[in-house]
Parts: C-alpha cells; sequence; structure tokens
C-alpha cells in the first residue's frame, strides 16, 4: 500500500480485513445469542435473569479487554516497521495484564446474589442470575487471553482463521446448550447454569484452538519465546493505552447494563423486551465494530509509514462503508420487527403480545440508535489507532454518565415516559459522544501531525 492508494483501493482493504472479522463478530454474537434464543424458549425469568448477568459479566470482561484491545495499534505500527520484538512483547505483557485482572475481577461473582438483589432485582431473577454467574466467571481469564491473542492477529491482518475458530465456538455453544439447557440425549436438565457451563467451555477450547494456530503459522513470531519474563517498559506502555479504551467501554457498556438494571424496576416484561431490542441492536453494531477494528488497523498502520493521506482516505472509507449498513439496519428494524422479535420468544408464552408491542416500540428506537452508535465507534477505532485514547476515555464518561443515564432516568420515571423514554436517553448520549470522537479526530489531525506519534519502541533489550 502507498500513501496515493484511492478511495476504491480504501474499501478494498477496509473490506478484505472487515469481512472476516464481521463474520466473526457476528459469529461471536451468535454465541451469546444461543443462551438468549434457547433461555427464552426455556423460561421468560431465565430469560430476564440471563439479561442482567451477561450484562454485568459482559461489563467487567471488556474492562480488561483494553489490555487486549491495545495490542492491536501497537503491533500493526510495530509491523509495519518490520518489529517483531516489539510486536511479541507487546503481546506476553498484554497476556499477563489479562491473567492479573481476570483473577481479581471474578472473586465478586461467587456471591453474585446478594449483589443482584441489592440493585433492587426481583428474588427470582438474582437466584437464576447467580446460579449463571459463578459458573460462567471461570471463562473469564480464557476469554480476556482469546482477545489478545485475536488482538495480535488483527494487527497482522490474519483474520480468515479468527472467523474460522469462531464458528467453530458457536456450533459448541450450540451443542452443549442443547444438551444441557433442556436435558436432551440424557443429559441433565440444568437451565441456565447449563448455557453458563457451554460458555466456558467454549472460550477454554477456543483458547487451545488459537494458540495452536499461532505456534504453528507464525513460528518466526516466537510468541511464546520467554513467556514469564517481565518487561516493565512494555507493560507500562500497554497499560497506559489499554485502561483508557477499558475505561472508555466500561462507560459504553456500563450505560447499557444500567439500562437493563433500570428497565428491570419497570417489570420483568419491559426487561425481557429491552433484552431483545438490545440483542438485536448488539447483533447490527458487531459490523459496525468489524469496522472499527479494520480501522484501528489500517491507522496504526498509517502511523508506521507517517501516511497523512492514506489515514484521512481510510477514514472517509470506513465512515461510509458503517453508514451504508446503518441504512439497511434501520430498513429491516422498521419494516419486519414483530418477526423479528418472535424469534426470541416461545410462541406459547402467556407474555408473548406485551412483548411484541413493547419491543416493536424498542426496535424503532433502537433503529435511531444505529446511526450515532455506528459513528462514536468508527470514530473510537480510528482514535485508538493513532494510540489517542485518553481524550475518547473523557468522552465517553461524559456523554454516558453525564448525559445518557440522568436523562433516562428523567424521561422513563420522572416524567413517566417508561421504556421508550429510557431508550430515548440512550441515543441522546450516544449522539453527544459520536459528536465530540469525530471532531477529536478530524481536529486531531490538525493539531499533531502523524510524524509526532511514537513509532519503533526503543526501550530496553527484552525480548
Amino acid at each position: 500500500m502507498t500513501p496515493t492508494m484511492t478511495y476504491t483501493g480504501h474499501f478494498r482493504a477496509l473490506l478484505r480485513l472487515g469481512a472476516p472479522l464481521m463474520a466473526s463478530n457476528l459469529a461471536q454474537f451468535a454465541i451469546h445469542i444461543t443462551d438468549t434464543l434457547m433461555l427464552g424458549w426455556y423460561d421468560v425469568t431465565a430469560l430476564a435473569a440471563a439479561t442482567l448477568a451477561t450484562s454485568l459479566l459482559f461489563v467487567i470482561f471488556i474492562v480488561g479487554a483494553g489490555f487486549a484491545q491495545a495490542v492491536t495499534p501497537l503491533v500493526a505500527t510495530a509491523a509495519e516497521e518490520g518489529d517483531t520484538r516489539t510486536a511479541r512483547r507487546v503481546t506476553r505483557m498484554a497476556v499477563w495484564l489479562s491473567i492479573f485482572y481476570g483473577g481479581v475481577v471474578s472473586i465478586p461473582f461467587f456471591v453474585a446474589e446478594p449483589i443482584l438483589l441489592a440493585i433492587g432485582q426481583t428474588p427470582a431473577v438474582a437466584a437464576a442470575g447467580a446460579d449463571y454467574l459463578v459458573i460462567a466467571i471461570l471463562g473469564m481469564i480464557p476469554a480476556l487471553i482469546v482477545m489478545t491473542l485475536k488482538s495480535f492477529l488483527v494487527a497482522l491482518e490474519l483474520t480468515a482463521f479468527i472467523f474460522w475458530s469462531t464458528v467453530a465456538a458457536a456450533v459448541l455453544n450450540v451443542g452443549v446448550n442443547y444438551l444441557l439447557i433442556f436435558g436432551n440425549f440424557g443429559a441433565p436438565e440444568m437451565g441456565i447454569r447449563g448455557a453458563a457451563i457451554a460458555s466456558v467451555l467454549m472460550q477454554a477450547g477456543t483458547l487451545i484452538v488459537l494458540v495452536i494456530y499461532i505456534l504453528r503459522k507464525l513460528p518466526e513470531q516466537e510468541l511464546l519465546r520467554n513467556p514469564f519474563r517481565p518487561d516493565p517498559q512494555i507493560m507500562s506502555r500497554v497499560f497506559r493505552l489499554g485502561l483508557p479504551i477499558g475505561i472508555t467501554s466500561l462507560a459504553e457498556g456500563g450505560l447499557f447494563t444500567a439500562s437493563s438494571i433500570m428497565m428491570g424496576w419497570i417489570g420483568e416484561v419491559a426487561l425481557a423486551s429491552h433484552g431483545i431490542a438490545l440483542q438485536l441492536a448488539s447483533l447490527t453494531f458487531m459490523v459496525h465494530i468489524a469496522i472499527s477494528q479494520a480501522a484501528t488497523v489500517r491507522a496504526g498502520r498509517a502511523v508506521g509509514r507517517r501516511d497523512e493521506t492514506g489515514l484521512r482516505r481510510g477514514a472517509i472509507a470506513s465512515f461510509v462503508l458503517s453508514g451504508a449498513f446503518v441504512c439497511l439496519t434501520i430498513v429491516a428494524f422498521l419494516a419486519i420487527p414483530r418477526t423479528l422479535i418472535s424469534f426470541f420468544v416461545d410462541p406459547q408464552a402467556p407474555s408473548l403480545p406485551m412483548i411484541l408491542t413493547l419491543g416493536t416500540t424498542l426496535l424503532a428506537m433502537a433503529a435511531l440508535f444505529q446511526i450515532v452508535d455506528a459513528a462514536q465507534v468508527v470514530a473510537l477505532g480510528l482514535l485508538r489507532g493513532l494510540q489517542d485514547t485518553v481524550v475518547p476515555m473523557v468522552i465517553a464518561a461524559f456523554s454516558y454518565w453525564v448525559v445518557a443515564i440522568p436523562l433516562s432516568y428523567l424521561l422513563a420515571f420522572t416524567l413517566g415516559w417508561g421504556p421508550q423514554g429510557l431508550w430515548l436517553g440512550l441515543v441522546v448520549g450516544l449522539a453527544v459522544a459520536a459528536v465530540c470522537l469525530c471532531w477529536r479526530f478530524i481536529a486531531g489531525r490538525k493539531r499533531r501531525p502523524l510524524m509526532e506519534l511514537p513509532g519503533r519502541e526503543k526501550v530496553g533489550q527484552h525480548v
């Protein structure tokens, strides 16, 4: 790739890198949505509990995943400079940080039921949610290491295997869920606990497969060389870049967890409807995340080349691709909402009519939601490629917790607009984030040229 690559070339580069990531993200989402679908058919209380429990688990995960996500821009820049040593060191220290973080945050999940009760959930939802969490948390450390290894492969633009390994994990998850949730083929009927066991097995299996692939496909990277050697300089760099990424993700993920908690105050039907609408919005969001990930890699490589023109054209291509998919999503959410919602609930469930009515309204809100959510995540990806993570963290915290959460509460409870008001508050908060992050990228390029960004790592002699 050269600095004079055309816009067509940038579209092709993004699609070549992003298409397997889109498919992989959708397959990864299928793992989560499988739990929702199967538990929705099993029991509405289990569905509500899983919605809440997985939201909490995801919030904890995405903070630690910040260290893994820091791998992508750092390794992409190092790869563009031919620096395999830095790529190896960055990945090793990200694994160290993931293990330490995962061990610490797992502790509270073993006493989850009192926590869920304390935040206002019903005893039935709290008990079922705790049953899920106490098992699913065992997959936290494997999941974080998997995220680190995937980020390493993404930075090297080796995304096809990520897709196939994720598909295999999704198939495994479906199979174990079918056995253990419902007790098919002589297996014990474990309900929500069976879904948690399937999740843990899937994470462990994916980790083993990725390690084997990297060792065989990329022996020159020597990724397991000196795995126990500390590297304070690189660890500090990964920590300083990754912690703001994790906190940014916490601000956004916490926003949706808080919305689930508040929706639980309204009632189980509202929470179940919210969970379905959120799952559908999250499903389409996987495509925008893939575009954002591809944008991070291309921006990171532009840093390595000091290619301002390539960065600008790649950014425009990223926003155009994301916008095109937003248009398709809006049409689907407005045209066939009841069809989409009906996939998640047993047709014989007494609460189905209420869920369909409320869920249709929430999907209309989600259609508006898509526009601003896509813009903010693509802008975040570009900024991360430039190793700009602190200011985006501040923007996210302000937009989601100073604007979105108070406004959602005001509209839903103080003004009595209910679930619809809660979702409108989310839309406004994300819109603020989208505008500020896009402006940060545009204005930042004027203030700080690529020549001033950090390139090859010079510290220490660790290998």
